[in-house]
């Protein structure tokens, strides 16, 4: 039926409620005698009625009672319906003492009550209707197709309410909500929109069974990480595929949908609450700024591109050496970014003459230094690369950043630096002490920031997991034991980006990342995640701990203490004091080892490092 059929369908209806309102009302003053009522006051009906109707309509008219989608009828229509109704009053009392034709009061209480009820039934009756013809197709379908999404909702807050009047509203017939899970005593045993609420948390095993539940939507934006992790994983031991909205700024900025639901994330499971950094103080130390990012095509440096593109820069520089990387970084940019002024340029920070020509000749403000090798059996196998890459390659584009006036260097760097078991993470100590050693000796702030893990960047153990999940397994865990920090690319470039602001020169940065996370739950909530049992789909195998590999990382060295910043989540370590004299003969000696593939560069580093333990016969 079109629009404008249906109002004046809907304007009809109207009128006839209004007729048979007040009709009803003066036959029930006369007990249903028709024969009892007086001619004067049948007169009268028959001219209160056509006012009636006429105010009434314009009425509705006007409070747009004939232009809502009744088939969805809720609490701002009911609204919209009262308010038309205590308009009517007045308008009701100053025409019936115009036109001089006294009806019982009776008359005048009863019909209108009638009539309220009559014209909010029609409207919520349409949306009954609908829901009811919806039922009959839902169960139609589901005896025809036994793959029905079957949902539970958690949450009936605001999110829950407007994730069920959107699922309910949705024309495919495949989907049905059957209940809600919530923590508030108060709401059990009620409903919301229709749907019953039956439990909190520890309810939730029981009633996917019993409204043999396939689907759950996670609804709480608001709450904190850990009761997250606690719901989420009471969820995954169902079996049902479970999504979740990305969080309480959507509710901010009122786009809680169906559409913004996502699957489940390992992230959701880690009990860490979201970083949060300010915003605007980065993106101002960033506006119309040259900036210059090293490795900017790996996965923490195209990151940082990402979130340096929104600050709008002067220019972005790209430097990095592999051209496969930088080519999709800058085609990203570039669709995202039109306005941004980008430079994508390839070559290797251990290049001297390179890397100096780039410096010298787009004279950044900022660099961040993160290009790195970092895989640590790779480099346990090759550590004069790690010497040649991460600590050279960091010691002359720190020398090169100085020499062109950078006012602040940023040096990525990683907990595997603290008491380092391995050559990448005693390299990355090394670049602390480089980028420390330059602070002091020149007028660029430099600084380093240490973290933990990044979930999803090239090389790390979740990529790795769904590739082995995949293939059918087995998924591969070193040490049933083992344990690491997480965080995800988003917020470690965040804090990065934090960083960078409170530069004083010098700092080594710190993360507070919460609870360490045990590899093997990683490992099972992955697989449980993709809808297969541990174990039993998917096996698991401890294969032992790599050479140079630690059972735990730690954040931060016993002699560095800490100091806190604006940012309660990240901390300041104290710079530890070296000679630089010293520092320098041993750099040149590494530089001359690495070039000539010595095997002593490891007695090397840990003459340098102090904390650095390794296998005398790796």
């Amino acid at each position: 039926m079109k629009p404008i059929s249906k109002k004046i369908l809907l304007m009809f209806l109207d009128i006839v409620i209004v007729i048979i309102s007040y009709s009803l009302a003066l036959l029930l003053r006369f007990d249903f005698q028709y024969s009892s009522i007086p001619e004067e006051y049948i007169v009268g009906h028959g001219v209160s009625s056509i006012f009636l109707v006429l105010a009434t309509v314009i009425v509705f008219w006007i409070c747009k009672l004939y232009h809502s989608v009744w088939t969805l009828a809720s609490v701002n229509e009911l609204r919209m319906i009262i308010s038309a109704y205590l308009l009517l009053i007045p308008i009701y009392v100053t025409g019936f003492v115009l036109i001089h034709e006294r009806m019982p009061i009776s008359y005048y209480l009863i019909g209108y009550i009638i009539s309220f009820c009559g014209s909010t039934g029609l409207r919520f009756s349409l949306r009954f209707i609908r829901s009811y013809n919806r039922y009959l197709m839902h169960e139609s379908e589901m005896r025809a197709n036994e793959k029905q999404d079957r949902i539970m909702i958690i949450g009936a807050g605001v999110a829950g309410q407007i994730i069920v009047k959107e699922l309910l509203s949705c024309e495919k017939v495949h989907i049905k909500v059957c209940c809600i899970i919530d923590d508030n005593p108060n709401k059990k045993g009620k409903m919301l929109e229709g749907i019953p609420i039956v439990g909190n948390r520890y309810d939730i095993i029981r009633m996917v069974g019993k409204y043999r539940i396939n689907r759950i939507i996670y609804a709480i934006p608001n709450t904190n990480a850990q009761n997250r992790k606690d719901i989420l994983r009471i969820c995954q031991e169902t079996g049902c595929h479970l999504q979740t909205l990305p969080g309480i700024y959507q509710l901010i900025n009122e786009e809680v949908s169906v559409s913004k639901l996502r699957d489940v994330e390992i992230q959701d499971l880690l009990g860490r609450e979201q970083i949060c950094v300010n915003n605007e103080e980065i993106l101002e130390s960033l506006h119309q700024k040259v900036v210059l990012v090293t490795g900017g095509g790996g996965s923490i440096g195209s990151e940082l591109c990402r979130q340096i593109a929104k600050a709008e820069p002067k220019l972005l520089v790209v430097f990095d050496i592999y051209e496969n990387n930088a080519y999709s970084i800058q085609q990203e940019l570039k669709r995202t970014y039109p306005a941004l002024k980008l430079k994508v340029l390839i070559g290797s920070v251990r290049n001297t003459n390179r890397i100096n020509y780039v410096m010298k000749m787009y004279r950044p403000d900022v660099v961040f230094h993160a290009a790195a090798h970092k895989h640590v059996p790779l480099m346990e196998d090759s550590p004069n690369e790690a010497i040649k890459n991460n600590v050279i390659g960091t010691y002359k584009t720190a020398q090169a950043a100085a020499a062109a006036g950078v006012k602040k260097f940023v040096l990525i760097s990683t907990d595997k630096a603290v008491n380092p078991t391995n050559i990448m993470g005693a390299s990355k100590r090394l670049c602390e002490m480089v980028v420390q050693m330059m602070n002091r000796q020149t007028n660029t702030d430099f600084v380093a920031v240490r973290f933990g893990n990044v979930l999803g960047s090239n090389g790390s153990v979740i990529p790795l997991f769904k590739k082995q999940i995949a293939e059918g397994g087995p998924v591969t865990v070193t040490d049933k034991n083992i344990i690491r920090y997480f965080m995800t690319i988003p917020e470690a470039v965040s804090l990065v980006l934090q960083a960078s602001c409170y530069a004083k020169g010098g700092e080594i940065y710190v993360l507070d990342m919460g609870e360490p996370v045990r590899i093997d739950d990683m490992a099972r909530n992955l697989i449980r995640l993709s809808g297969f049992v541990p174990d039993v789909d998917i096996k698991i195998e401890y294969t032992g701990l790599r050479p140079g590999e630690k059972l735990y990382e730690e954040l931060l060295m016993d002699e560095e203490g800490l100091q806190q910043t604006p940012n309660s989540l990240i901390f300041i370590g104290k710079p530890i004091a070296i000679n630089d004299v010293y520092f320098k003969a041993k750099l040149r000696e590494l530089d001359n080892a690495s070039k000539t593939e010595s095997n002593r560069i490891r007695e090397i580093v840990s003459e340098i490092v102090p904390t650095y333990q390794y296998r005398k016969d790796a």
